[in-house]
């Protein structure tokens, strides 16, 4: 027994045991210290030196058999501890050190931690101790998918680009751009061919590059190439809701008034859409009706229209209907269509402008949403039913009953009892216009004082209307009374206050009216009126440079105006600048090329600068237009003189003798153009008859038509010529004064080829008449 223990606590004594490790600690020895990092040291470590001078470093690690058992090894714990444990077997242990050499381990470990503390690996579950990750393979260029993708996206972009051009308004460019999408489309088509099945084509990208350049080539005009792209469209079953677009065939055939196709393919495209799409079957249904109404076919327009009406009336139906029933002149039918129109619910609600109570925020927010852009769309919706609904009645009210005061009242009527009660006022307006267009004053003058008792802005507008009349009548009192009315109604009124400035102006005041059209323009900078009227102001007051400006940006608002463009003109011939004037005046011709008035102006210009035959051109372009200008006919004349075409002088002396004929001095010029053109038998016949005439015109003056080197009419005296109380008969006894003197001056001799041009001129010199001119 003895012998037993003994053998026991010797067996005991070999034995050594690990301390114990809390398994569950996931983060034990994770602050302990490694010396394998301790890089001070290295210097001193002879191991290290003699594998950094040697190939020690390289060698292989021991795994040679331990021939004894018994031999012991450091102790591996947890704690990372230098202290060998002995195995059993001879084997040195996992992670264990020996002979400076760590064993690789070899059991299963958790990811991203180990216990082994000894080989120096630090708490990394994310593993970012890595760095980053490697880079992506690079894709080959040179891949037949990648190539179909590239020009996938070039495609796209090209359509992209076509639209921008559109928006743009360059519709060439678009045009141009839709082309090469289209053509790189189909080597795309044919490339996908190549590589993949059929199935796999993109059909939504060579639909949209399809559809894009039959909208190209409809908004260019090129009608056929845009049908046929359609008809490409159209035709494919692959494309899903293609006949749809048998509606933009139908436009097309509209823009051509190919109505009878156009009203098919209407239809067609009505029953390619569902009933569940409601809105686009009433707008095909619109379409359809005003083809009927350009074709001329109103009772099948009436039909389309009366069924939008019951199904979901809007105001262009309504508006519509009304036209129609109008053109084939049912009264009781068109009284119903205005009410329908009438009732179309506008769907705009006014009290969410109104802030019920005086929260800061809320009424910050009542403030925010006054002008946002879904307002501005609500006072545009409001603005053109307004429009329909004057319009409307200004059609119907003249036909509706037996007259037009009896219509316009029914009209007003029908509007007091709707939702737009504003517009009963300006129908009664429009009536009082209506009166006026038929010269009846005095109707417009009642109606117009009967308005002015009501609210402030209708007040204002009758006022307004009021002064109008009265200024035009030349009754500037009552204009200048009016005129106050208007403006005490409502100061903010530029038209009121333009007539104001205008009843001012008209007494010579140019000062004072040039503030009321200030103040208009403070309070409507796009009142055109007074803008206008403060140019002619001041004008009126020689501020020249002032009247410039304001006819400029009134250019700028009226770029076709041809009062505006003539007021330029005169300012810059006030201004003695004869060339801007003229410029400024071709404008107004190209604006108005028939205008007599601006063609002699033009003329007049050319005439001072010395371009006679510029001055000629303009005169007579002006004379064909209006013969009847005697300042023009007196040019003319003269300028034929000048050119000794007497012949030609002869016919304007004519007309301006039958446009004057009390005149003698014109029935004297034609008998000297007879002379100087040596017709003297017709000379002596028209001084006769200008004798009988005028028998007690013994002494008289006028002009001399012979042009100047500066371009100016002559004014001379026309001398006496011999006269008598009796007719030229040769039983006359008295003695006759043979002398005459020619009102246009003595004959000048024709100018010699390349001759200069005689500066001087003879005053009417006297000609002796032969013994055959001479009365028998």
């Amino acid at each position: 027994m003895e012998t037993f223990q003994k053998r026991e606590v010797q067996m005991m004594q070999n034995v050594h045991l690990a301390p114990e490790t809390d398994e569950d600690d996931l983060y034990s020895g994770y602050n302990d210290y490694n010396p394998i990092y301790d890089i001070e040291e290295l210097e001193n470590d002879a191991a290290f030196q003699q594998a950094v001078r040697t190939s020690h470093g390289r060698r292989p690690p021991i795994t040679a058999k331990i021939s004894s058992t018994a031999v012991t090894r450091p102790i591996a714990t947890g704690y990372g501890s230098k202290t060998s444990l002995a195995s059993s077997i001879g084997r040195p242990m996992t992670g264990a050190i020996q002979d400076g050499v760590t064993r690789p381990m070899t059991a299963v470990r958790a990811a991203g931690f180990t216990k082994a503390a000894l080989r120096g690996s630090a708490f990394d579950p994310l593993s970012q101790s890595r760095g980053p990750a490697p880079p992506l393979e690079a894709k080959k260029k040179d891949s037949p998918e990648e190539k179909i993708k590239q020009l996938e996206k070039e495609v796209n972009e090209l359509v992209e680009e076509s639209c921008i051009a559109n928006s743009c308004g360059d519709l060439k460019l678009a045009l141009e751009k839709a082309k090469d999408a289209g053509r790189k489309e189909r080597v795309l088509v044919r490339q996908r061919e190549q590589v993949t099945t059929p199935e796999n084509i993109n059909l939504d990208l060579t639909y949209s590059v399809l559809f894009n350049l039959a909208s190209q080539y409809s908004v260019n005009e090129m009608y056929a190439e845009a049908l046929n792209t359609y008809q490409v469209i159209v035709k494919n079953k692959m494309f899903s809701n293609a006949g749809i677009l048998k509606m933009n065939m139908g436009n097309i055939y509209l823009k051509q008034r190919n109505y009878s196709k156009a009203i098919k393919f209407y239809r067609m495209a009505l029953d390619q859409v569902s009933s569940v799409n409601n809105q686009m079957r009433i707008k095909i249904m619109q379409n359809i009706g005003v083809t009927f109404i350009q074709a001329g076919q109103y009772s099948d327009a009436i039909n389309s229209y009366e069924h939008i009406m019951s199904m979901a009336p809007n105001l262009k139906a309504g508006y519509n209907l009304t036209i129609c029933y109008f053109a084939v002149g049912d009264r009781e039918k068109m009284k119903k269509a205005f009410q329908k129109l009438i009732a179309v619910p506008l769907e705009i609600d006014e009290d969410k402008y109104i802030s019920p109570s005086d929260d800061p925020h809320t009424n910050l927010v009542t403030e925010a949403i006054k002008n946002d852009h879904l307002r501005q769309m609500e006072h545009e919706r409001r603005a053109m039913a307004e429009k329909y609904i004057m319009t409307s009645a200004k059609l119907i009210a003249p036909v509706i009953e037996t007259s037009f005061a009896a219509g316009y009242d029914w009209c007003v009527e029908v509007v007091k009892a709707s939702q737009y009660v504003e517009l009963a006022n300006d129908l009664e307006i429009n009536k009082a216009v209506t009166y006026l267009r038929q010269k009846d004053y005095n109707q417009a003058v009642e109606i117009l004082k009967v308005l002015e008792k009501k609210d402030s802005r209708v007040k204002s507008a009758a006022a307004t209307n009021l002064s109008a009349l009265y200024y035009m009548g030349k009754d500037f009192a009552q204009a200048s009374s009016y005129a106050d009315i208007a403006v005490n109604s409502d100061r903010y009124n530029p038209a009121a206050l333009t007539n104001k400035g205008n009843t001012v102006f008209a007494n010579g005041d140019y000062e004072k009216a040039a503030e009321f059209y200030k103040e208009a323009l403070r309070n409507d900078s796009s009142c055109t009126e007074a803008l206008y009227n403060i140019g002619l102001t001041y004008e009126k007051l020689n501020r020249l440079d002032e009247a410039l400006d304001c006819f400029l940006k009134l250019h700028a608002i009226l770029r076709n105006s041809a009062e505006v463009l003539y007021q330029i003109a005169n300012i810059y011939e006030l201004m003695e600048n004869p060339s801007q004037a003229i410029e400024w005046l071709m404008q107004v011709v190209s604006v108005i090329p028939t205008d007599p008035q601006v063609l002699s102006k033009l003329g007049e210009l050319y005439d001072r600068e010395g371009d006679k035959s510029q001055a000629f051109q303009y005169y007579y372009e002006s004379y064909r237009y209006f013969p009847c200008n005697i300042e023009v006919i007196e040019w003319l004349g003269a300028y034929y003189i000048d050119t000794q075409f007497w012949e030609k002088a002869i016919q304007y002396f004519e007309r301006a003798s039958l446009i004057q004929p009390t005149q003698v001095k014109w029935q004297l010029m034609v008998a000297s153009c007879f002379r100087r053109s040596g017709n003297y038998q017709k000379a002596l016949d028209t001084y006769k008859d200008t004798h009988r005439k005028f028998p007690e015109n013994v002494e008289y003056s006028g002009q001399n038509y012979s042009a100047s080197s500066k371009g100016e009419r002559l004014n001379a005296r026309l001398r006496a010529l011999p006269g008598t109380n009796e007719p030229y008969e040769s039983s006359s006894n008295k003695e006759i004064d043979a002398s005459y003197v020619d009102p246009l001056g003595p004959q000048i001799e024709r100018p010699k080829t390349a001759a200069k041009k005689r500066i001087d001129e003879d005053d009417f010199a006297d000609e002796e008449l032969g013994d055959d001119l001479l009365p028998e």
